[in-house]
């Protein structure tokens, strides 16, 4: 065979191999609606352990139940949505049946993060100093600021307006928050973390 013709054959197989990987391209990226390369994006939250969580912590809302681990199950009576700048989290206003009231807040920095507080109704320190001794603990300052929420459900709050923070943080993770709403004075609360497998999540269309 002429060498000429030898090239001609060969360059025109491999325009065909080409042309037949660009087409298997083309008919992969329209049947599977997203470019070639990019990674299906996966929902945080997503677990396939016997411990996952039941219900996503983003979505509570008044009339949910919110299961904590130990066997406490309280009604979610209402919610704060807060937004500062770039940066927003929810807490959730929780009633259990003797009446007792926790606030779970809902954040994502960027893991999600759950704690759980109680009101330390009566106590006279206030926010400020580096470091705060309270309960036989020691916390110190982590962060403070200022932000908009608006409320829904049951909270005993305004529709909208500015609440105030301190919240500071103990050796062993347990937390110590100062909020105030808008002018009023100073609230108090301890915090403890909780871990998603603490945690379920009854949907109030699920319930009724």
């Amino acid at each position: 065979m002429d060498g000429s013709v030898a090239y001609l054959l060969a360059t025109a197989g491999c325009l065909v191999v080409a042309a037949g990987v660009a087409v298997a391209a083309w008919v992969q990226r329209r049947t599977s609606g997203r470019p070639l390369g990019v990674p299906v994006a996966e929902d945080p939250l997503r677990d396939r352990d016997a411990d996952a969580l039941r219900g996503d912590p983003r979505r509570l809302k008044p009339g949910d139940l919110v299961e904590v681990s130990g066997g406490v199950t309280y009604v979610v009576r209402g919610s704060v949505r807060l937004v500062e700048g770039a940066w927003s989290w929810t807490e959730h206003l929780l009633d259990d049946p003797d009446g007792i009231r926790r606030w779970l807040s809902v954040e994502e920095v960027p893991e999600l993060e759950l704690v759980l507080w109680a009101a330390e109704p009566g106590t006279t320190i206030t926010p400020g100093a580096p470091t705060i001794d309270f309960a036989g603990r020691r916390y110190r300052w982590n962060e403070s600021g200022q932000a908009r929420y608006t409320a829904v459900g049951a909270t005993a709050l305004d529709p909208s307006g500015i609440l105030r923070y301190h919240d500071y943080q103990a050796a062993g993770g347990e937390r110590l928050s100062f909020e105030a709403y808008g002018e009023a004075g100073w609230e108090v609360a301890r915090g403890e973390r909780l871990h998603r497998s603490e945690v379920m999540i009854y949907p109030r269309d699920e319930v009724a």
